[in-house]
């Protein structure tokens, strides 16, 4: 008889920034060091943690408008790559998995599932992130946004990341938070769990995924009962 719990042959995708790693106080640490940097009044951190999420470019540029300058393109070319640089700098300072982020993923591995990251942070930061915090040997593949034909929510940065790790479209889940991963899961024929405690500012149950979640302790019995039911790809 078969186990119901064994996940051999299924590849779980994660985002990274708002669903395995609360990486905002480190971002927001950044882009208020660049604004003070150019005499700009920072906006309040919980508004800077909504930014995250869509790739630092554009969060750069919101974080800018925000605090009441729009930049020519050429002058965010210049200020985003100042983010970068002080941002590396501060990777994981405070940069943290989320509360049970750890062990969920332990299960899963010891159920025989495959783990990746599908993330729009450049693949430049994620790797040394990961690798800041001791889990980089745990993902097949790290495959940013700098490395996919095109950002989620476009598909093809989801399924290259699956393929990346040796899986199968037909056998994976990805988990994330925002409505880039629902977007890229649904176009991908893909289940999508969603996290709740991530940096959408739409409500994580109007996202149109598969499933919520409100702690990682939720996460691997909710895998291996999506596994055993085989959700057929395109039935989101």
């Amino acid at each position: 008889m078969a186990n119901p719990n064994d996940l051999s042959g299924w590849t779980i995708v994660f985002d990274l920034d708002g669903t395995l790693i609360e990486t905002a106080p480190d971002l927001a640490g950044a882009l208020t060091t660049l604004l003070v940097e150019e005499g700009l009044t920072p906006p309040p951190y919980e508004k800077l943690r909504t930014l995250i999420g869509r790739g630092g470019r554009w969060m750069t540029q919101q974080a800018l408008e925000l605090a009441g300058h729009l930049p020519t393109t050429t002058e965010l070319d210049r200020l985003f790559e100042r983010m970068l640089v002080l941002y590396l700098a501060r990777i994981a300072d405070e940069s943290r998995p989320f509360p049970g982020a750890v062990e969920a993923m332990d299960a899963l591995t010891a159920r025989g599932a495959i783990l990746a990251v599908c993330t729009n942070k450049r693949t430049s930061l994620s790797v040394p992130l990961f690798d800041a915090l001791g889990l980089g040997s745990r993902f097949a593949a790290i495959i940013g946004a700098d490395l996919a034909p095109a950002p989620k929510p476009d598909p093809r940065h989801l399924l290259m990341t699956i393929a990346e790790a040796g899986g199968d479209p037909a056998r994976s889940i990805l988990v994330g938070d925002t409505e880039s991963d629902t977007l890229a899961a649904r176009a991908a024929g893909i289940p999508c769990i969603v996290t709740d405690f991530g940096y959408s500012q739409i409500p994580a149950a109007e996202l149109g995924g598969h499933a919520v979640i409100s702690h990682f302790d939720e996460l691997a019995a909710l895998v291996t009962d999506l596994a055993a039911c085989a959700v057929p790809a395109g039935s989101l």
